[in-house]
């Protein structure tokens, strides 16, 4: 676990101060008693404690009791160190129109679109030019909310924008004057579905010429009806129809398949106009007009209106398109009051701080930081904080704040599932919903929260709610968290100290609200908490450059930004199979979804590992890897929707020359009889990310560089997820034929290349050692040429890469040499850890690990921790026996209870009660327990359950042995070291298995024979029912007489005391460095500690400590009755 500033300081540096803010705190009591001697004046925040509102002033304080006082990272010293960067001389508006905006060109990059229902345009900007789409009655109108350049606010109604899809026609004698008819029977079954009395659903129908993308064709066309419907929820209505029998007048009824009648309405306009996600749109001048005040729907500076034909999309691929404009972004967080015991519920329990940074993109410092506070607060330094008596008037200031700073993203940590939640339950509570639910970029438009269950197949299934805050993007940086990173904790704190190396306080709750009842100083106290709950999720937002890459991979894959939050991968897939099956005249067909076990599901042969021979190499083990595989091996063959031939329709076809038969036996025609749109897309992206590779080599800006790497990411991601996307059979378009064939024709190669490297590299053909595949993994192969050094493999493996490419594939397929390991130790399939050698043979890279416990997060700390000491041991100090003697260390260490608590802690996530799990699970039994004991501190679903096994009765099932460590702690309850000593020992042996002869000796021997045994307290379990007699403080005998010592030990009485004195001395030392180290990453060194973060290994470390100095105080105390 990373940590503000390191453990090793912490704990052998005398600790600095103690906490003199909450004298009646035992805590703060041991502390300042164990460091008086050492205690210094911090003067941190001095000026903003005395009211002094110069920031300036209070900055210079900061930055000489920082050199004073060392106090690590002081979140306080941040906010004042930014203030005295000048960030205070931002406005917080947007820049002002000058006036010449309304007679120039209109340039945006757009950053939400939307549509609503409305009047036709009456008039088109241009006097006397036609209007497209219908002129009368309701019409769909698509807003786009957009930045210019200079970071003004657009909005823009696109106008003439009709909705439509595809069907069959109803017989090949239908022509175009059964048209009418058609529409006028289709139109009557809409309307009576859709309950519609005026006007018409189904506005034309028009015969097409086109091709179905399922199957080869030859290119010959067939006609397909056209459906244009006035409104775009109609079109699911007039599908329905469609799909469920409907008949022409003079034609039989008939099951009509559908065609593109699932394209959500704004990606038909986006695809139809070659619009792509978040890129650069010009309206030309004269041909928009602007709104008046009267007519104005939204608070942006820029209103118009325009016809679809006149707005002109740009490639963002293009250097001149491929800029991000200045976005405005907020992050914000909440504090609410609870009741004791009680989780803050929004009908009851007050909002009594939200704090917001607001940031413009490309800024290095902050616009503003603001926190409203129910009742006083004294200032803090660098940031504006606003006091309120009521809280509706808070609320409402906040909504007031939104819309002056106009933040075209919004993030924050678990703000759409809490914070929105809970602000806008709070409002309605309060009676005050209308006016403080106008936090979108439209006037007198409330926000709206739904309740959704997101599922996919690669980020699963999770419940979550959603806002409606139109113009405006929410990026939760908990949901970015669960689709990317496997985390053992997705905790604010855990993530930040993961990838910022950063944390925080983690205040509990009920902590929350003894501080607002406190004084003004505990309230500042909690809004500076407030402040870096804010801070952090912006922190993180630039660090893994979330925006720039979203926004890249918005417009490689065509979809909207909320696209990528809101949906699964199959959308952005979809997105590119229609930009080009527009082009071709080739539409789409809904079929129906299939469901899985058993109800539609079909499997196929994965791809191919070759059999691992295991063991410890100390000579490299080169790598050659298949440059994207599976893309290339469609580009190859040709595999696609468009090229797939139907057995038995083969005839009049040559094979290998019309056709080819892949390894599964399906029929795929050639690229010189029709080039699939699947390899034609491949082609496309690979082609675009090579070009962004070269751009980002190129380019000398840190943001463009930036904005180039995201690129060629998000179309690396992009080839790669088409084929995952045709084997989905739970999906939009799945095609079995060409997934299965993908990989046939992925094992063939991978057994070819095996066979060749074994036929070709050997001591006969003048090589020093005849070489050996001893793994293969779906797209690698892994090869001990033997005799050579880490330089000589890595020559030998490049010019094997080419020579095998020439000789065995065909273009674009291509080994590449990857890397070299050195040593190597291969355990098992996908289980591997080896010394990574890539750009140099002279250093490692690092050392990489795969498939081993280290990088499992269902495994306790020490598993982790200890496997990853004995592989850095063997591989990267190349010494066997240092390794085997700390693993039995640690092993013995664990025996006699002397491992931190913390490295024994399990987490997982909590999905469901109790009765939702087919089987009892260890931390779903153990939240239960905790929510019967106290439910205000219980875990929720959500949230990521830490749990330790407890010694039970022999037998006992996991679920029943699982117990929370603080309250272990607490009650001096045995853990179940057997337990742990099974989970340590199982992947110890794993990893010395190929190297020692007999690795059961890890886990048994005089290493395992002292072991600690531990009573419990009193009322706990089977101590409830004991009878406890008092033991010898000395020897630990069991006593009848009132004294501490038994007769042995009388005589040393005077030595036994003074040992029990050091003890309790060192262990009151040790509190105070810790103590010392939280009051260092709470960022002050003279308030009480308030953290219970459960991801942080400090706390328990602090409890473990508290524990021991009562129970060494208690041994102190019965000297008393001894007569010295």
């Amino acid at each position: 676990m990373k940590r503000v500033s390191a453990p090793a300081e912490a704990l052998t540096e005398a600790p600095e101060t103690a906490s003199s803010g909450a004298e009646d705190s035992p805590d703060a009591k041991r502390a300042k008693k164990a460091s008086a001697k050492m205690e210094k004046v911090e003067t941190v925040n001095v000026f903003a404690q005395s009211g002094v509102a110069s920031a300036q002033n209070a900055a210079t304080a900061l930055n000489a009791a920082k050199k004073e006082a060392n106090s690590g990272d002081d979140f306080a010293t941040l906010l004042a160190d930014a203030a005295d960067a000048g960030t205070s001389n931002l406005s917080l508006e947007r820049p002002a129109l000058d006036g010449s905006e309304m007679e120039n060109d209109i340039v945006l990059q757009w950053v939400d679109m939307d549509m609503y229902s409305g009047d036709p345009l009456r008039e088109h900007p241009v006097p006397g030019e036609h209007v497209p789409g219908l002129r009368s009655g309701e019409v769909p109108i698509i807003r786009v909310y957009g930045v210019t350049d200079k970071g003004q606010s657009v909005m823009c109604h696109v106008y003439g924008v009709t909705p439509y899809f595809y069907t069959d026609i109803p017989g090949d004698a239908f022509g175009e004057s059964e048209l009418s008819r058609f529409r006028e029977a289709l139109d009557a079954r809409v309307c009576s579905a859709a309950r519609i009395n005026q006007g018409s659903a189904v506005v034309a129908v028009v015969i097409r010429e086109k091709m179905s993308i399922m199957g080869y064709c030859g290119g010959a066309k067939k006609r397909y009806l056209q459906i244009m419907m006035s409104l775009p929820n109609l079109v699911p209505k007039a599908k329905s129809v469609l799909q469920n029998g409907f008949a022409c007048p003079g034609f039989p009824e008939k099951q009509f398949m559908t065609y593109e009648s699932n394209v959500p309405f704004v990606l038909r306009y986006m695809v139809d106009n070659d619009i792509v996600g978040s890129n650069w749109l010009t309206i030309p001048k004269g041909r928009y007009r602007a709104r008046g005040p009267s007519s104005r729907m939204s608070r942006c500076q820029l209103e118009v209106e325009a016809v679809y034909e006149d707005i002109v999309s740009h490639d963002p691929a293009l250097p001149e398109w491929s800029a991000i404009a200045p976005l405005r972004i907020m992050s914000f967080d909440i504090e609410c009051m609870g009741r004791r015991g009680v989780f803050p519920d929004p009908t009851q329990d007050p909002v009594i701080q939200i704090a917001s940074y607001i940031k413009v993109q490309g800024e290095d410092h902050a616009r503003a930081k603001v926190v409203l506070v129910l009742d006083s607060c004294l200032p803090i330094v660098g940031a504006q904080v606003k006091s309120f008596s009521d809280e509706r008037e808070l609320l409402l200031e906040w909504t007031r704040l939104v819309q002056r700073a106009d933040p075209d993203v919004v993030t924050g940590y678990n703000v759409e599932s809490f914070d929105f939640d809970y602000l806008m339950g709070r409002a309605k509570a309060l009676k005050i919903e209308a006016q403080f639910g106008q936090l979108g970029k439209l006037r007198n438009k409330v926000a709206k929260i739904n309740k959704k269950t997101f599922s996919s197949a690669a980020y699963g299934t999770r419940e979550n709610s959603e806002i409606e805050m139109e113009g405006r993007v929410v990026m939760d940086m908990i949901q970015y968290m669960y689709r990317n990173h496997k985390l053992s904790s997705y905790s604010l704190n855990a993530v930040s100290s993961e990838f910022l190396g950063q944390q925080k306080e983690d205040v509990h709750h009920s902590i929350i609200s003894d501080l607002q009842r406190g004084s003004d100083e505990d309230r500042r106290r909690l809004a500076v908490y407030c402040l870096k709950d804010a801070y952090l999720p912006l922190q993180l937002l630039e660090k893994l450059m979330v925006l720039i890459n979203y926004l890249e991979m918005a417009r490689v894959t065509g979809v909207p930004v909320p696209f990528l939050f809101s949906r699964g991968q199959q959308i952005k897939v979809l997105s590119m199979l229609y930009r080009k099956c527009l082009q071709l005249d080739i539409i789409v067909p809904v079929l129906p979804r299939a469901g899985g076990d058993g109800n539609g599901e079909v499997s196929y042969e994965g791809a191919t590992v070759i059999e691992p021979i295991r063991g410890f190499y100390d000579e490299p083990i080169a790598t050659l890897d298949f440059a994207s595989l599976y893309p290339s091996v469609m580009m190859a063959h040709n595999l696609c929707y468009t090229t797939l031939i139907p057995t038995g329709e083969e005839k009049g076809l040559i094979e290998n020359k019309d056709y080819k038969k892949t390894p599964t036996g399906h029929l795929f025609a050639t690229t010189e009889r029709q080039k699939g749109i699947l390899p034609t897309i491949l082609e496309e992206l690979l082609a675009a990310r090579k070009r962004a590779k070269k751009d980002m080599k190129a380019a000398k800006d840190p943001l463009r560089k930036a904005v180039m790497n995201g690129r060629q990411l998000a179309l690396k991601v992009s080839a790669n997820s088409v084929y995952g996307f045709t084997g989905a059979t739970i999906g939009a378009l799945p095609c079995i034929p060409i997934s299965s064939s993908v990989t046939a024709y992925g094992r063939e190669m991978i057994d070819a290349t095996k066979a060749a490297v074994e036929r070709k590299y050997t001591i006969k053909n003048g090589y020093k050692a005849d070489a050996q595949v001893i793994y293969g993994d779906t797209d690698s192969v892994m090869i001990k040429f033997g005799g050579l050094d880490v330089a000589e493999s890595m020559e030998l493996g490049l010019k094997a890469a080419n020579e095998l490419t020439e000789e065995l594939f065909i273009k674009p397929i291509a080994l590449e040499f990857e890397k070299v390991y050195s040593p190597f130790l291969l355990l098992a399939k996908k289980a591997y850890a080896g010394m990574y050698y890539c750009s140099s043979a002279e250093k490692p890279d690092k050392m990489d690990v795969k498939g081993l416990v280290t990088v499992r997060r269902d495994n306790c700390g020490l598993a982790r921790t200890v496997v990853g000491t004995c592989l850095h041991k063997i591989l990267v100090d190349r010494s066997v026996d240092d390794a085997v003697a700390y693993a039995k260390e640690t092993i013995s260490a664990l025996l006699q209870n002397k491992v931190d608590i913390s490295l024994l802690i399990v987490t997982k996530s909590l999905s469901g009660k109790s009765e939702d799990y087919a089987v009892k699970q260890a931390h779903v039994e153990l939240a239960a327990r905790m929510r019967a004991r106290d439910a205000g501190s219980a875990p929720v679903v959500g949230d990521r359950v830490p749990y330790v096994i407890i010694k039970a009765a022999k037998g006992a099932p996991a679920y029943m042995k699982s117990e929370d460590p603080l309250y272990v702690l607490q009650h001096n309850i045995p853990l179940d070291f057997d337990y742990y000593l099974d989970q340590i020992g199982k992947p110890l042996k794993r990893i010395f298995t190929p190297i020692l002869t007999n690795p059961d000796s890890l886990l048994h021997g005089d290493h395992t024979l002292k072991r600690y045994k531990a009573l419990p307290s009193s009322n706990v379990g089977i101590a409830r029912f004991a009878v406890k007699k008092l033991q010898c403080i000395g020897c630990r005998a069991p006593i009848d007489c009132k004294g501490g010592l038994c007769r042995s030990c009388e005589k040393n009485r005077e030595s036994i005391y003074l040992d029990r004195l050091a003890e309790a001395n060192d262990l009151e030392d040790r509190f105070a460095r810790l103590w010392t180290e939280c009051q260092r990453c709470q960022g002050s060194l003279h308030q009480d500690v308030l953290c219970t973060s459960r991801d942080c290994p400090i706390f328990y470390m602090r409890k473990k400590v508290q524990k021991d100095i009562e129970q060494v105080q208690t041994k102190i105390d019965r000297f008393a009755e001894i007569d010295f």
